[in-house]
């Protein structure tokens, strides 16, 4: 049981090019024991432990994201299911800002998101600016 669990975080871990499938932090920046594997359906909510249905989630994401599916878009005021990293590209529902310190969702999936997963909280922001003025050559934002 114990090898299983380790060849599907190697998988994930491996997919995901060691970052964050949610915020896209690198997981080198901060340690591999503050990244977990997450359900993207809760096993609550009947998702299996399979390799379409984990990502790998910094802990801040997965803590924020607990055992919710779906959030309110701050424009619309609707719920919508939230990002989904087997079935979303990434682009496609966030950008950044021209300064690199914000996510911004381009989509009610997006939007949604980024608000319930708290993106541009200050100390979000803060962290990539480090990133962007010490660390870009070697931790390259998207």
């Amino acid at each position: 049981m114990a090898r299983q669990r380790y060849k599907l975080r190697t998988l994930v871990e491996a997919r995901a090019d060691g970052r964050c499938e949610y915020c896209k932090r690198y997981q080198e920046l901060v340690g591999a024991t503050f990244f977990e594997v997450e359900h993207i359906m809760p096993r609550i909510l009947g998702g299996l432990t399979s390799p379409d249905n984990l990502a790998l989630a910094c802990r801040r994401c997965n803590l924020l994201k607990g055992e919710v599916i779906e959030a309110s878009d701050p424009r619309t005021r609707r719920s919508v299911r939230l990002f989904h990293p087997r079935a979303d590209r990434w682009h496609e529902h966030f950008r950044r800002s021209r300064n690199q310190l914000r996510i911004y969702g381009r989509t009610t999936i997006g939007r949604a998101t980024a608000a319930l997963l708290r993106f541009n909280d200050t100390s979000e922001q803060r962290t990539r600016q480090i990133q962007r003025d010490y660390l870009a050559e070697v931790f390259p934002f998207d």
